[in-house]
């Protein structure tokens, strides 16, 4: 079911020579990019049309009003059953308070009779996309809705594609219900991000579009970034590496791979280790749990197209692999894992030891679960407050900084060629004293 590669032997190749060693994703061949781009321009020209034509196309449903009643939210929401709705709750308040507390302060820079205050501000409006069809992902609206809101976002527009029925599942709306969300549309993929990034006739333009998908939805988020705020990471399939040795029960390391391979094609699932026997071990223990998933096809499917077993000649090189997989989510179940994360440079979140599974992370654990998917984690990181606000300087300079300061100012200026950079200090204590202007 997995691949096996093995690296025994090869520890002293360089960086480089190991990643060619290694499968590597590759994004662009997952869509055409050309295709995405048409449907984005088919959205962004026809509007309201067009989405519900693309909604017909692609979700096999025709949908005349894509906006959620408020009701409806509400009405989801008191129709949870208790257990549900406790853990909605209880991932609410975790959720929230991580991110509050992750949130950039405000801070002020005093020096040379110049003050500098470097203030915090949210976007108008965010855009969230949340993943459907043929599942539902409460916990993706709070994973992003929140994080928004951490970030003092309050106008916060949803998009989620609608079930076979034309409906978003209860769950979702009661998550969205929760967070305080009261614009919800029945809309996904390509024609959802092009909606969000430009709008339509009922849909206005956020200034920050987040949230994960399939490789179609995170290609067309790298394709309206910079016509509208987008996080860096490309938020695709899931992914896991799960670093393990005999010290792990192989059920246990077995569950974890299969955790993130359970959401279907498109993505990754890893398992790295230094001893054969654990390898065989696992490898037995997934084709069981697979067996017994509801999902068995989804999980098979991943599996079978991008699942691999590596062997390495111990903890280091099982690092140095990691680092090159980059992945989203890593687990390291082996003895001296805490010794291993200072190594750790590439990943959108770690989980040490046999009690933090990746799905502690993807419900309850606080940061959000949308992380860096395809090794975008070599230069992105997780969903966080940062993606919905953006920095503005406030700069405040007293007579004697500015006394200071501006021989340099006009050295500098007169360096580039720019005489009016020049001039407006040079020529500011004539023109504040005499009222004489050049």
């Amino acid at each position: 079911m997995l691949e096996r590669l093995d690296l025994r032997g090869q520890c002293n190749e360089s960086s480089d020579e190991l990643a060619g060693l290694l499968p590597r994703p590759q994004v662009g061949d997952a869509v055409s990019q050309d295709a995405v781009r048409r449907l984005i321009a088919q959205v962004r020209d026809g509007g309201d049309a067009a989405v519900r034509e693309l909604t017909a196309r692609f979700d096999g449903v025709d949908i005349a009003e894509p906006l959620v009643p408020v009701s409806e939210l509400s009405a989801a929401w008191e129709g949870l059953p208790p257990g549900l709705r406790t853990a909605m709750e209880t991932a609410h308040r975790r959720v929230l308070e991580f991110h509050r507390a992750e949130a950039a302060a405000n801070h002020t820079y005093e020096r040379d009779g110049v003050t500098v205050r470097s203030v915090s501000q949210p976007v108008d409006r965010a855009g969230i996309y949340v993943p459907g069809g043929l599942a539902a992902y409460p916990s993706t609206v709070l994973m992003t809705v929140l994080v928004a809101r951490a970030a003092g976002v309050d106008d916060i527009a949803l998009c989620s594609p609608p079930g076979p029925d034309g409906n978003l599942a209860a769950p979702v709306l009661a998550a969205a219900h929760l967070c305080g969300v009261t614009e919800v549309h029945r809309v996904g993929g390509v024609q959802a991000v092009a909606a969000l990034a430009y709008g339509t006739e009922t849909i206005r333009p956020a200034d920050v579009v987040a949230g994960p998908g399939n490789a179609w939805v995170a290609t067309a988020k790298q394709l309206v970034a910079g016509d509208v705020g987008v996080a860096s990471a490309f938020a695709g399939p899931s992914e896991i590496v799960v670093i393990a040795d005999a010290t792990c029960p192989p059920a246990a390391a077995a569950t974890d791979v299969v955790l993130q391979a359970e959401h279907g094609p498109g993505g990754r699932a890893w398992l790295v280790t230094w001893d054969e026997g654990c390898a065989d071990a696992v490898c037995d223990a997934i084709g069981q749990i697979v067996d017994l998933s509801p999902r068995r096809e989804e999980t098979l499917a991943t599996l079978e197209a991008d699942g691999f077993v590596c062997l390495v000649d111990g903890p280091a090189q099982a690092v140095d692999v990691a680092n090159i997989v980059a992945p989203e989510h890593l687990q390291l179940m082996c003895e001296g894992a805490e010794e291993l994360v200072s190594s750790i440079r590439h990943a959108g979140a770690v989980f040490i030891g046999p009690w933090a599974p990746a799905s502690v992370g993807d419900y309850v654990a606080g940061p959000s679960h949308v992380l860096p998917t395809a090794g975008t984690a070599r230069f992105a990181g997780a969903l966080t407050t940062d993606d919905f606000t953006k920095r503005m300087h406030v700069v405040d300079v007293s007579e004697a900084g500015f006394d200071q300061l501006a021989p340099a100012v006009a050295e500098l200026a007169e360096a580039e060629g720019l005489w009016a950079h020049a001039a407006s200090v040079s020529r500011r204590k004539e023109w504040s004293t005499s009222g004489v202007r050049p």
